[in-house]
């Protein structure tokens, strides 16, 4: 009886480790030199962030959420834990790398190349994720 509370307790012990590795373990998304030195082209004003918003509603807030907490209605069903977009973490990366990210994807996160492929429509995004501080 002993041996099966032992061996049932360390199982639960380790699910739970891996369950939360997998959860809470963030993985480095690496973005090239080249995106991190490019400088946003688009200036945000009440025009590019209205039209940003609506880019944001239709591809971006199902998962990040209507205000980038990254609670929106698809975010629980993915394997990749959605990061808040107001911290700081994400207000201090370049525009460029939030470029990047958005263009090419990873994982659960799209690549947005081919359904936005106005750059201009990238970059503001980028300003609209700027608004979310």
């Amino acid at each position: 009886m002993k041996s099966k509370i032992y061996f049932l307790t360390t199982l639960l012990s380790m699910t739970a480790c891996l369950f939360s590795f997998k959860v809470y373990q963030a993985k480095p998304w690496a973005v090239p030199d080249k995106y991190v030195q490019m400088k946003n082209p688009v200036a945000s004003d009440a025009e590019i962030l209205k039209d940003a918003k609506a880019l944001w509603v239709k591809h971006c807030q199902s998962c990040h959420g209507k205000t980038g907490m990254g609670d929106g209605t698809k975010a629980a069903q993915l394997d990749t834990e959605m990061e808040d977009f107001t911290t700081d973490v994400v207000q201090k990366q370049p525009d460029g790398a939030l470029f990047y990210k958005i263009q090419a994807g990873r994982d659960d996160m799209p690549s947005f190349k081919k359904k936005i492929p106005d750059e201009d429509e990238i970059w503001s995004l980028v300003c609209f994720m700027r608004s979310l501080k």
